[in-house]
């Protein structure tokens, strides 16, 4: 068991509920617009990542619900996961740097945004496998960073369809 992870299990509860919840409005709100949202590729890679980035929070915050979970397995999962959502991020990077639209700008920013939450969960991941409890705090920053990072990059996705 990790030293305080059961102090975090109210945190864990909200943030899986809450992800979730926001997983399911991007994707319905998404679906509205989609045969436009799939005419750019970039556009679709993006809203893939930020919706893996939700699911990696919902993923993150259930495996923190496990009971007595290890902290080298809650590593291990967390580590898994995060590689999940790190491939959506890069198919998006390689995706923003191919879209030769002048309007696409701030490939870079657009890029780094992207992995902000996975590089958290990674850090996360191993201090926690090697069995230090602050780990959790770089999990909950991962968490936080991966529902801001769904939301604006799903706004952007539904403004860039309607623009």
């Amino acid at each position: 068991m990790i030293e305080g992870l059961e102090l975090w299990s109210e945190f864990n509860v909200a943030m899986v509920g809450a992800t979730a919840a926001l997983a399911g409005l991007v994707i319905v709100a998404s679906s509205v617009n989609i045969a436009e949202i799939v005419k750019t590729r970039s556009l679709t890679a993006r809203l893939a990542a930020g919706i893996a980035a939700l699911v990696l929070a919902i993923v993150g915050s259930g495996i923190g619900l496990v009971p007595n979970i290890s902290p080298a397995w809650f590593g291990i999962l967390l580590g898994f996961a995060a590689v999940g959502a790190g491939f959506f991020q890069v198919q998006a990077t390689r995706a923003i740097f191919a879209d030769h639209d002048p309007a696409a700008q701030a490939k870079l920013a657009k890029s780094v945004f992207g992995f902000l939450p996975i590089a958290a969960y990674v850090a996360g991941a191993v201090v926690i496998a090697v069995g230090h409890p602050t780990g959790l705090f770089l999990v909950a920053t991962g968490c936080i960073l991966a529902i801001v990072t769904g939301i604006v990059v799903s706004w952007v996705a539904l403004v860039e369809v309607l623009r």
